[in-house]
């Protein structure tokens, strides 16, 4: 790309190098940007200094190794002051606290350092997702401090799991600047990386572009998690009313039910109700649409608890494996930020205090389900192998094409399988004498008889 050779903004500090961070420092660091990651974590950066990404995301170890060959990506634990770039990006998370709020320390911290190594006509991009004004009212008057003349936009992260590497170069680019020349600037940095970018009136604006994004889906699942719920007491599939109520049909695109987490998804609603709070606003439909997804485990679980006392000689110990520990199946990660298979094995530990809990996942790697809490199993054949209990937990590919009758032959009879992602029609399954299968949604399908 020989208008990059010739571009101001070539060189970049990226700071935080978790998912955001680091797949935007790699598919900029391969279209020729000269890449400095900033990364506090000492174990993460040795894993990257030897081409290791510390998470699973599809090309994105062949990607890491070229640009720490080529020198095009360096990864450093603070700013050295000899750098001689002018672009920093803030990509640090923003987790909630223990009380629900949302996190500003680990922003606060790097708009320090930033402000440490600023030097008149500096361009700071945030990317960090944050509660509406923390840029104008949190880093903006660190950087005026230091009295340096700069630019400044905010442009969110909007990729999916599973599709980073590619929709950084696909999806439409949002831009917020904090003027005019800001905003122009971010536009002509962000061409080099995607064809669209949308520059919108100020950094408000982009802030909330953000959070709405991830407040919606939200809002969507939860409403299919409702459905879920109504099909349930009908004793009807919720499978059923959603695929046929829209197949042909243009004005119904509701999703499937199943648990709603993510680094993304079950914060985000937080963070703009936060802000929203302060201002004298309840936003009622967001804050019901995150109830209804996180009182999912408990409700359900609870079921789980009263079918399995109704199973004649169900197990007074029983083995219960988790299948699919990961935040979500498709595309694939093994991504546990957030992940609903934490409540929900919390719920059951409550409802199977004499349990032995195991857990499979296709993606996440076995000392990880360990210190998840679990029993690591390796194979389908392992999580199925003396189970009395099986708890399906997202929809990766490997669930969805399982021989599960063959699998659960080896099952401790009787036993349960329960579905959160209805991969597969519970009245089409035949299952060996003594095991019972229900989906979320589906539970007035289940027959003991």
């Amino acid at each position: 790309m020989n208008e990059l050779l010739n571009f101001k903004d070539r060189q970049v500090c990226i700071l935080g190098l978790g998912y955001v961070g680091l797949t935007l420092s790699v598919a900029m660091a391969d279209l020729g940007f000269e890449v400095m990651g900033v990364e506090i974590r000492d174990s993460v950066r040795d894993l990257l200094s030897q081409g290791e990404p510390h998470f699973y995301e599809p090309g994105l170890k062949k990607r890491l190794q070229r640009v720490i060959k080529n020198g095009n990506l360096k990864v450093l634990k603070y700013i050295p002051p000899e750098w001689g770039g002018g672009v920093y990006i803030i990509t640090v998370g923003t987790p909630l606290n223990s009380s629900g709020q949302s996190r500003l320390d680990m922003i606060e911290n790097v708009a320090t350092e930033v402000s440490r190594n600023l030097h008149d006509g500096d361009f700071i991009i945030m990317r960090s997702t944050v509660k509406l004004g923390t840029t104008r009212k949190l880093v903006i008057p660190k950087l005026v401090a230091t009295s340096k003349s700069f630019d400044l936009a905010f442009c969110p992260e909007r990729t999916l799991e599973g599709k980073a590497l590619e929709e950084l170069y696909q999806l439409p680019q949002i831009v917020g600047g904090m003027n005019i020349s800001s905003s122009v600037r971010a536009s002509q940095f962000f061409q080099f990386i995607t064809p669209t970018v949308v520059r919108v009136s100020d950094i408000e604006t982009a802030e909330m572009i953000k959070l709405i994004d991830n407040a919606q889906r939200d809002v969507a699942f939860a409403y299919s998690n409702e459905v879920a719920r109504a099909c349930d007491a009908v004793g009807v599939s919720a499978l059923e009313v959603i695929q046929a109520g829209k197949l042909g049909y243009p004005r119904t695109n509701l999703p499937l039910p199943g648990p709603v987490g993510g680094p993304c998804l079950e914060k985000d609603s937080h963070i703009l109700s936060e802000r929203m709070r302060e201002l004298g606003i309840e936003l009622e439909i967001t804050n019901t649409a995150r109830l209804i997804n996180e009182r999912q485990p408990a409700e359900t679980v609870n079921f789980i608890q009263k079918i399995s006392k109704k199973l004649d000689n169900f197990a007074s110990q029983p083995i219960i494996t988790l299948m699919g520990i990961a935040f979500k199946g498709q595309p694939a990660t093994d991504d546990l930020r957030g992940t609903m298979a934490k409540p929900i094995l919390n719920e059951l530990r409550k409802a199977f205090p004499h349990g032995f809990f195991r857990g499979f996942d296709p993606v996440v790697a076995l000392p990880e389900i360990s210190n998840f809490g679990l029993d690591p199993v390796s194979t389908l054949e392992e999580a199925f192998f003396r189970s009395s209990l099986v708890i399906i937990l997202n929809n990766h590919s490997i669930f969805l094409n399982m021989s599960i009758s063959e699998l659960a032959d080896n099952m401790v009879k009787p036993g349960l399988i329960y579905d959160y992602w209805n991969c597969f029609k519970s009245k089409d399954l035949p299952l060996p004498k003594g095991l019972h299968y229900v989906a979320l949604g589906s539970h007035g399908h289940l027959k003991l008889s």
